[in-house]
């Protein structure tokens, strides 16, 4: 079968980037920042960012939640798409990376809008199932521990109104989902993971070449 999706050279991107990013002082800091950090490759582009941002307007987001956080640039295009009186939760076990993406929250006036549940991501969505909240959501994001996606799919499933939509990223993995001498746990699990949702009739998917891989998935 023969590639139907363009290929970004240098040149190419930076134009895609002129002719769509609307960017900000604010999400260019963020991002600046945490290109330093050790791990500041788990940062999403800000193409994918903009894109989340729209996501969630379409589908009239006022509820929402973010599973792994790091330093805030998905949470804080999401929480600038959510009217004034919008939630978004966020889920995350790392306290310094957090505070970096506090900062930020506060410096684009969007802080009132997010909760930042420390702690296991598995223990905070079972609380919100506990608490009521199955089916009030509007939208998810999943950028998380590998291992959990499944299972993170399936608590934002049961947390999410009909036609409220599930943003997974990395579902390409580097292109290691389809390199069959890789047995590592982390690329088992998502292609176990885009196995079951590509069945999955709960759902309406489509998975995009834009960053490491990116699946829509809207419950019916």
């Amino acid at each position: 079968m023969s590639s139907r999706t363009i290929a970004l050279d240098d040149r190419l991107y930076e134009y895609l980037v002129k002719h769509s990013l609307r960017d900000d002082p604010v999400l260019r800091k963020l991002r600046n920042e945490t290109a330093k950090l050790p791990m500041g490759g788990m940062q999403i582009s800000p193409e994918q960012g903009q894109l989340m941002g729209l996501l969630a307007e379409l589908v009239g987001a006022r509820k929402a939640i973010e599973i792994g956080t790091f330093t805030g640039y998905s949470a804080l295009v999401v929480a600038r798409a959510l009217p004034k009186d919008g939630r978004l939760v966020c889920c995350d076990v790392n306290e310094k990376w957090t505070d970096i993406a506090k900062r930020y929250w506060r410096e684009a006036g969007v802080a009132d809008r997010i909760t930042l549940r420390l702690g296991p991501a598995l223990d905070t969505l079972d609380g919100l199932i506990a608490a009521g909240e199955s089916g009030s959501f509007d939208f998810a994001f999943i950028d998380a521990d590998k291992l959990n996606y499944a299972n993170y799919f399936e608590r934002c499933l049961t947390l999410l109104r009909q036609g409220g939509l599930i943003a997974i990223d990395n579902v390409l993995w580097g292109g290691q989902v389809a390199e069959p001498s890789d047995r590592t746990a982390e690329t088992k699990a998502l292609r176990a993971l885009n196995a079951a949702l590509h069945k999955d009739q709960r759902v309406t998917v489509c998975m995009l070449p834009i960053g490491d891989g990116l699946t829509l998935a809207r419950k019916r």
